[in-house]
């Protein structure tokens, strides 16, 4: 292995003279991120699937849909250091083949049980894997050239998001070798092995220019007690609210306080925890994490009850649901590709805009199912849903960068990550507070009318939280400053652990860029 010094010069090696295989080097990497955002949306798709073929109980596909989500946040930023530690080649070389492995496992489940295994295990080697794609980007490519290539991974999520939703019901519908569901897991094991064969011929060696230190206890203990609070909000139903449902809500709490003393102790004694305390008196940051969590909470559990609206509620068949949120999916992708524009014009305002298109499409929704009632067909959503994906579409990728513009340099790297933990965790969250209003109001024998019943529910409760997201957003300031750059002065795998840094990466010229790196 490398000493510390030939690290060093590995990564500052980019802006002079960039790896003349960078750019074969980029569908290779995008390739990974493709197939972890394929699975997100795909498993949606094939939910109705699930519970027909393996007896998938609500609260089970609860878990299978957000635990993904759940692990995935949970190793996120662990994920970035690793690559910092021990090069993000060789830790994006475990993530792929990692994944195709825990895909495999998706695939042969026999059993619900066993599929919800196999999910948590997928989501963890995202979380080893997708950090490494921001990371190496960010190392590999000249400053003059990097804005292009994170243009390319901002285009590959949104293709992930389509893919999920229109090829991913193709799938389940062609019901290849009579795979049926398991073929959209099955399909990650070849796409992994030609990605780590071609990721050993040209995906080169970079290391993080410091080697950060590892927080083992505190991202067991955000886990656990996040854990603690959203598995009983997900079974608790099922189960009739037994007396371990109320004691795990509790000991939540405690374990979440316990954690935070650890952090601040790890802190005092010179280590570096997972959570940067000091960053939530920055009331920019706060009221950011908030408007994150909100937004990406409706985003999750808008998803998963539309979805179960559409196949189980309406009789869709998966590639006809699919067909049915493309307007969803185009809107979303356009304005993502777009977003930039609006922040550069209108700066945290336009997260504002995002979120109060949102609330008015969330409105829609709920009042379009009210008014046709068990009449309703998938594209009389449209409207709706079409408003729902251009304000998504203009919020979301504006958030970091209006708030990691008010965090200093040094705090940059723990503050993208805590952001994008707390996306993952608001969609699990969103799956399982939002997905048990709707099965409660659902019943016990649920026709077409009772679904989109419940829908109008879920969707009017959605509508206020939105609300009140978009409402927070006032307190975020008018302009984001152009300290923005302080992003590019922490390591690429802290950027990576962010997930969302380029965003902020598109509001740089490069000489900006060449300035922060100077800087660093």
């Amino acid at each position: 292995m490398p000493n510390a010094q030939s690290r060093l010069a590995t990564v500052q090696a980019a802006p002079s003279g960039p790896n003349p295989r960078r750019w074969f080097m980029l569908p290779v990497v995008l390739t990974a991120m493709f197939m972890a955002g394929f699975d997100i949306w795909a498993v949606n798709v094939a939910a109705p699937s699930l519970q027909r073929d393996l007896h998938v109980s609500d609260a089970a596909l609860q878990l299978i849909v957000g635990g993904y989500a759940f692990m995935y946040a949970s190793g996120m930023v662990t994920g970035g250091r690793l690559g910092d530690l021990f090069g993000y080649r060789r830790m994006f070389m475990i993530g792929v083949i990692s994944f195709a492995a825990a895909s495999l496992l998706c695939g042969m489940a026999q059993s619900s049980g066993e599929l919800v295994a196999a999910r948590l295990l997928q989501g963890l080697t995202g979380a080893i894997m997708v950090p490494q794609v921001l990371a190496l980007i960010t190392a590999t490519f000249a400053v003059h050239e990097r804005s292009r290539a994170l243009a390319w991974f901002g285009v590959t999520m949104g293709v992930g998001f389509v893919s999920g939703q229109i090829l991913g019901g193709g799938l389940i519908q062609a019901n290849i070798f009579g795979l049926g569901w398991r073929s959209i897991f099955l399909v990650n094991v070849p796409v992994g092995v030609l990605a780590l064969v071609a990721a050993a011929l040209v995906v080169p060696h970079a290391w993080g220019q410091r080697r950060p230190r590892l927080d083992p206890l505190g991202a067991i203990g955000v886990s656990v007690s996040i854990a603690l609070a959203l598995v009983p909000l997900t079974l608790g139903r099922d189960e009739g609210w037994p007396p371990w449902t109320w004691a795990s809500l509790a000991a939540s709490l405690p374990v979440l306080g316990l954690t935070l003393w650890w952090e601040r102790r790890l802190a005092r004694r010179g280590g570096e925890p997972l959570l940067d305390l000091p960053l939530f008196r920055n009331r920019t940051f706060s009221a950011g994490l908030a408007v994150n969590f909100g937004l990406v909470f409706f985003f999750g559990s808008f998803m998963f009850v539309l979805t179960l609206l559409l196949q189980a509620g309406l009789g869709q068949s998966p590639l006809h649901a699919g067909f049915e949120v493309l307007p969803l999916a185009a809107a979303f992708t356009v304005m993502s590709i777009l977003s930039p524009r609006f922040s550069a014009r209108l700066g945290a305002r336009s997260i504002t805009l995002g979120a109060s298109i949102t609330t008015l499409g969330t409105i829609a929704l709920a009042a379009t199912g009210a008014r046709y009632g068990a009449g309703l067909t998938g594209w009389d959503l449209a409207p709706a849903t079409v408003l729902i994906g251009l304000g998504q579409g203009i919020a979301l990728p504006s958030l970091i960068g209006a708030v990691l513009a008010h965090v200093r340099p040094e705090r940059a790297g723990a503050a993208a990550g805590i952001l994008t933990t707390t996306q993952q965790f608001g969609a699990a969250s969103g799956i399982a507070v939002i997905g048990a209003i709707f099965y409660a109001a659902l019943g016990a024998a649920p026709d077409r009318g009772a679904f989109v019943s419940g829908m109008v529910v879920a969707m009017s409760v959605n509508a206020v939280l939105v609300a009140i997201a978009a409402a927070t957003t006032w307190l975020l300031p008018r302009r984001a400053a152009a300290r923005s750059a302080a992003v590019q002065q922490v390591s690429p795998g802290q950027r990576a652990a962010a997930g969302a840094a380029p965003a902020m990466s598109h509001a740089l010229s490069p000489a900006r860029e060449h300035a922060a790196l100077a800087a660093d």
